[in-house]
């Protein structure tokens, strides 16, 4: 009895020692494959990153293949348009090419016509001289202004050597303003100036002059013009000024007069280029004309330089 209890027991032991070692393998296997899950889940999670990390990366690509085309596209379209900037670029290059040969023979045209003409001119002067005749010498005078026009022409040259008061007295005989019986007309030659020589083209300054003190005769209808004939050693010009009684130049105005065909008042006879040749003569025999805007007097004052 006592052995079939301890067999009994032994059976027991036996049966509980392999239903433990049972549950303990398969609560290991158990646990392992818990673990395969878990690895197989986070595989499953890296699977799914690395596909999401795809897609997104495939999409940037398809982003930068649209952008990459539109740059070919822009940069196409800028080659064109740079195509068509040379192209017209050429084109104004050719025009203006064109135009410049057209300017440089009709300059040189000019040229001749007024190297052809500056004999008969010189003769048409010379027989006015002779003869006295003052509307003869203003309707040469005329006749050179068209040539005087242009700003951009070379210096005059200086060869008449001559007194300071000559360039006054011819201006006033061409001009006539000496007879006018309407206004008073005054030319006043300081000391310095009736003994002071100078190098010049006395047709050229007396005909600037002469523009001077036309312009104060049309529009002084009454009252007086004075002509005062100074020298400035310190700058070594002699000094031409026109005073006048008459309508005035406003301060506003003093460079605009001196543009062509500017006029002022339109009641008054003249095209509007006597100032502007006398200016250019003026500049191109080394001096200047300039409306003095500081003058105080009822009408106007112009200054003529020019070099001794």
């Amino acid at each position: 009895m006592i052995y079939a209890i301890i067999v009994l027991v032994l059976i027991v032991l036996v049966l509980a020692i392999a239903l433990f070692s049972q549950n303990k393998a398969s609560k290991q296997q158990a646990e392992e494959q818990q673990q395969l899950l878990t690895d197989y889940q986070r595989r499953v999670d890296e699977q799914q990153k690395l596909l999401e990390d795809y897609r997104a990366l495939e999409k940037n690509f398809d982003n930068v293949g649209e952008g990459y085309e539109q740059a070919l596209l822009a940069f196409d379209k800028m080659n064109e348009e740079q195509d068509k900037i040379k192209t017209a670029n050429e084109a104004l290059q050719k025009s203006l090419q064109s135009v410049q040969e057209a300017n440089s023979r009709l300059q040189e045209s000019v040229q001749k016509k007024a190297e052809a003409m500056q004999p008969i001119v010189g003769s048409l002067l010379e027989l006015a001289k002779t003869q006295g005749d003052a509307k003869l010498a203003s309707l040469v005078g005329k006749l050179t202004d068209l040539d005087d026009l242009q700003a951009d022409l070379p210096p005059l040259e200086r060869t008449d050597n001559i007194m300071v008061a000559q360039v006054a007295e011819e201006a006033v005989r061409q001009s006539g303003i000496d007879k006018a019986d309407y206004i008073k007309f005054e030319q006043l030659v300081d000391e310095t100036a009736s003994v002071t020589m100078m190098s010049t083209s006395l047709p050229k300054a007396a005909r600037a002059l002469t523009h001077l003190l036309d312009n104060a005769l049309k529009f002084t209808t009454e009252g007086s013009v004075a002509l005062k004939v100074t020298v400035d050693m310190d700058k070594m010009q002699a000094v031409y000024s026109v005073e006048d009684t008459g309508t005035g130049v406003e301060a506003s105005e003093a460079e605009h007069i001196f543009e062509p065909y500017v006029k002022l008042n339109q009641f008054f006879d003249g095209q509007g280029i006597g100032l502007t040749v006398a200016r250019n003569i003026a500049r191109r025999l080394g001096g200047d004309l300039e409306l003095d805007t500081a003058f105080e007097g009822s009408g106007a004052r112009f200054v003529l330089s020019l070099p001794i």
